[in-house]
């Protein structure tokens, strides 16, 4: 017998093994950096990424168990970049998909403005191989691969860009 729990995981069957089988979405925060001239950072996932490998991403990740989408945005933009969040400029949107493991997600983006040298972002080791500054000209960068991550994060930056149009930046 499994008993669900408010968390959405799985409880221990009468065997006494504990299968973690998420029963709802995974919760994600991403960050579209943007800097003095209306560019939004974006940086290349490695190619060992199990999701999205070596396509061109914001920053952002999972939740972690408790943890407010707000705190999220921030740990991630400090893990994955070395910045702080100063400023949440506004909600770009919310995005639902599945990724190559086959775990639905539900991501809520959000334009910030960070604190640190924005020419020496501290990638994550592993993790990412590179950054660049994206102009709202050059949105067809991100098509690379665009078959792994079937144009999800050009939608988003296009989206970043609309929202900072909207908001006169």
């Amino acid at each position: 017998m499994r008993t669900g729990t408010r968390t959405g995981i799985a409880g221990i069957g009468a065997d006494g093994y504990c299968r973690r089988v998420p029963t709802e979405p995974l919760r994600c925060a991403g960050a579209l950096i943007v800097d003095d001239d209306g560019r939004i950072f974006i940086q290349r996932r490695s190619p060992e990424r199990r999701i999205f490998p070596n396509c061109w991403d914001i920053v952002g990740g999972h939740l972690e168990p408790g943890e407010e989408i707000d705190d999220a945005l921030r740990r991630e933009v400090a893990e994955e970049t070395g910045w702080a969040v100063s400023h949440v400029l506004g909600l770009v949107g919310e995005y639902r998909y599945t990724a190559d493991d086959g775990l639905a997600r539900v991501e809520t983006d959000f334009l910030v403005r960070v604190d640190g040298d924005l020419s020496r972002p501290r990638l994550e080791a592993g993790k990412h191989t590179e950054f660049r500054w994206l102009a709202e000209s050059d949105v067809a960068l991100l098509d690379e691969h665009r078959d792994v991550n079937d144009g999800l994060i050009r939608r988003i930056a296009e989206d970043g860009f609309a929202a900072l149009r909207s908001i006169g930046l």
